[in-house]
């Protein structure tokens, strides 16, 4: 009997913990989230939301406001998507692979200029929302 109520605190135990890993690792917030691209340094602002069982979201820089994102998943704290940004008259498909770790992201993004791919670190932190 003392075993089977041990082995019940210690999985009690466990869900518990993992129910606080869940709630720290929330992609659902306004990130503001900067990297450097040829020895310029840039930002973006990423926007997540949650709809029904799904996130939605997107992504704007100085100069394009609102892109959404495309095939947008989160799982055990990472978060993948595209965006497609617009340069002059170019669009530019970019992958972006995200940690999330609290209130800080730090990942890639990448892209294909010409026959090249180019990959860039990306940090990020969210944004305090008022309560």
């Amino acid at each position: 009997m003392k075993a089977i109520l041990s082995m019940a605190l210690v999985l009690g135990a466990c869900g518990l913990a993992r129910a606080a890993d869940d709630k720290a690792v929330d992609p659902v917030g306004t990130w503001k989230c900067e990297y450097e691209i040829g020895e310029q340094k840039r930002t973006s602002t990423l926007m997540v939301k949650k709809e029904g069982d799904k996130f939605v979201g997107t992504m704007s820089w100085a100069d394009q406001k609102d892109e959404k994102l495309k095939d947008l998943n989160f799982k055990d704290g990472k978060l993948t998507f595209s965006a497609i940004r617009k340069i002059m008259d170019n669009e530019i498909p970019i992958d972006y692979t995200l940690t999330i770790e609290g209130d800080k992201l730090k990942g890639k993004g990448s892209a294909e200029f010409g026959d090249e791919k180019r990959e860039w670190d990306i940090e990020g932190k969210k944004e305090k929302t008022e309560k």
